[in-house]
């Protein structure tokens, strides 16, 4: 059964729960023979990166499997540091075998308490035995910005804020938890859920009303709650009056 409260910590059994269903649906849909596109939740459009994966002129059609930078660098990521929160995969036998091989290894979910790990390791053997082609997006470039460029790339995030550069997506990831990562887009102006829905089930948002109602128009902000929580964090608006998170830190702004 898939879990319905949320992960008390990075690795426990909900969250090691999750990174299997996180192999399911994905092997399901390769299976199928179908193009796909993964990702978590916590990924903001800027544009529909799915035109940007289709544009044969735009994009090197060489690969097999596209993902971002996880910005982690350390060897158990070693060597392709592939992020799998956001990813492309194109339809082919060889995608189709490595999916089908990350199902067969669900022991080393369990020992690892992750997906990520055995993804990237399996990411080396099918490259180096069955030709697998993988494109890793730097984590220094622009269109596919993660949480490795909200913490480290302070001018690029203003230039983003600003509207100088316009990425396809941007993923926080590289982030402690989700009460932060609801913080950061929060003050990013990127949260438009109205807080009498947050946390909520279904048969709890509408406890008070028709269910009939769509939940969007319960549930959607037409425009953005902007909250300042740290101002040594990226943000739409100065937030020099707010802590910082990182003690002695300067302001963002």
């Amino acid at each position: 059964d898939m879990p319905t409260n949320a992960a008390g910590s990075y690795g426990d059994n909900v969250f090691m729960r999750m990174m299997m269903a996180k192999i399911y649906c994905v092997q399901l849909i390769s299976t199928l023979g179908y193009d796909l596109l993964f990702q978590d939740v916590d990924v903001v459009w800027y544009k529909n990166p799915l035109d940007y994966f289709h544009n044969d002129k735009a994009l090197d059609t060489n690969f097999d499997i596209y993902f971002q930078d996880d910005g982690n660098h350390n060897l158990y990521y070693a060597p392709y540091s592939a992020n799998t929160g956001f990813y492309y995969v194109r339809a082919n036998d060889r995608t189709r075998y490595l999916f089908s091989s990350l199902l067969m290894a669900g022991d080393l979910v369990r020992q690892t308490r992750s997906h990520q790990v055995p993804l990237v390791a399996l990411l080396q053997e099918h490259a180096s035995m069955f030709g697998l082609k993988i494109k890793i997006f730097s984590r220094d470039e622009d269109d596919f910005p993660g949480g490795h460029a909200y913490h480290r790339r302070r001018d690029f995030m203003k230039n983003m804020i600003q509207g100088n550069v316009q990425p396809q997506i941007f993923h926080m990831s590289w982030t402690h938890s989700k009460i932060d990562k609801v913080k950061f887009y929060q003050q990013m102006g990127e949260w438009f859920l109205q807080d009498t829905c947050r946390v909520k089930k279904p048969n709890e948002i509408f406890r008070h009303t028709n269910e009939t109602v769509p939940v969007f128009s319960l549930c959607c902000a037409a425009e953005p709650n902007i909250v300042c929580h740290y101002r040594d964090k990226p943000s739409k608006v100065p937030c020099k009056e707010s802590p910082p998170i990182d003690r002695g830190a300067r302001s963002f702004w």
